[in-house]
């Protein structure tokens, strides 16, 4: 859902107006809006801009064919024998494009000797000559982290980030965003890929009450309908949506959503117990910070604080060193589940 992000999207415009420097993290809490956000930037980008965009969460991927099969457009693979054809059909498909399109020989190629370089070699390539032929090109990277285990001589992850700082900060070639949910893996990729003064960040955040008491009462919920929601969701557009559907048996609904993530987390809390008593004890000295505190400070990934966060009940913010509930929703859950096993 996009709504009221006015000033989200005038920085994102700003940002693609000068030349290409850092690779830019687009993060925030799970379905805080950051896809819809990416999309209507693209749409507002004048015609001047060719964003090419990969969703690597679309299908699962367990090896680098897999990989190259997200990476090379398909739509595209039989229609271009050179690279002069896949740039002018660049050129003529609008502002976006899903994927690379690429010579079939060049795609058997690189599939076949399984060396990223090349592939990411040509992408540069490609990119160049759209620049020349007066585009400016945007990556867009959705998720990312799905590709985090997978090696081809070596971690892909990482050659991924050397070639995204070239596309950026060396040559200059083409605007980066990287889309995620996981700020653990932003938290590891930046320590360990070395993307000190070469990445920035763009927090995406849920909405604030007033900007989602607005979005509730202009889809004609009463004042008190949209306190409600609020009370229950905070400002998580997913759910805010969700709630034009149960209009008719709101307080049901609300108390049935909040019911079910508490029995998860209940019952995820009692199974840990059963397999590891000292992790489940950390666990709860974490959730028990938030008995009464909304943020807390966050100076180590523990074992408590990994599980946490890669389970979605909280979510971590690495620039500030912050931690929070993924949503209202999760800050609820956590103090009914502490009720019942802490």
């Amino acid at each position: 859902m996009f709504f009221d992000r006015e000033r989200e999207l005038g920085k994102l415009l700003r940002m693609v107006s000068y030349d290409p420097n850092m690779i830019t993290f687009i993060y925030g809490p799970i379905n805080s809006g950051k896809t819809a956000l990416m999309n209507e930037f693209v749409k507002r980008l004048p015609n001047d801009y060719v964003v090419f965009q990969v969703n690597l969460r679309r299908t699962p991927i367990t090896s680098y064919e897999e990989f190259v099969d997200i990476l090379f457009s398909l739509e595209f693979r039989d229609r271009v024998k050179t690279l002069k054809e896949a740039v002018s059909l660049i050129l003529s498909a609008g502002k976006e494009a899903f994927g690379f399109p690429i010579p079939a020989e060049l795609l058997n190629e690189i599939v076949r000797e399984k060396k990223p370089k090349n592939a990411f070699a040509y992408i540069a390539t490609l990119m160049k000559e759209v620049k020349e032929a007066g585009k400016n090109s945007i990556l867009i990277v959705d998720e990312l982290q799905v590709i985090g285990d997978l090696k081809v001589n070596g971690p892909l992850i990482y050659e991924m980030f050397n070639f995204f700082v070239h596309l950026t900060k060396e040559e200059h070639l083409a605007h980066v965003f990287v889309v995620t949910s996981d700020s653990l893996f932003i938290e590891k990729v930046y320590n360990e890929a070395v993307l000190q003064g070469r990445s920035s960040y763009f927090f995406v955040d849920d909405f604030d009450k007033e900007t989602a008491l607005k979005f509730l009462v202009s889809q004609g919920f009463t004042n008190d309908e949209a306190e409600l929601v609020w009370s229950y969701f905070g400002g998580k557009p997913v759910y805010l949506v969700e709630a034009l559907k149960h209009r008719e048996e709101l307080k049901e609904w609300c108390e049935e959503v909040l019911e079910d993530r508490t029995s998860w987390l209940v019952l995820s809390l009692n199974s840990i117990r059963r397999k590891n008593s000292e992790l489940f004890k950390d666990i709860l000295v974490l959730l028990n910070e938030f008995i009464d505190r909304e943020i807390v400070k966050c100076n180590e990934i523990d074992d408590a604080v990994f599980w946490a966060v890669k389970n979605n009940i909280l979510f971590f913010d690495p620039r500030k060193r912050l931690l929070r509930p993924q949503g209202r929703l999760e800050l609820l859950a956590i103090r009914k589940a502490l009720d019942e096993v802490g």
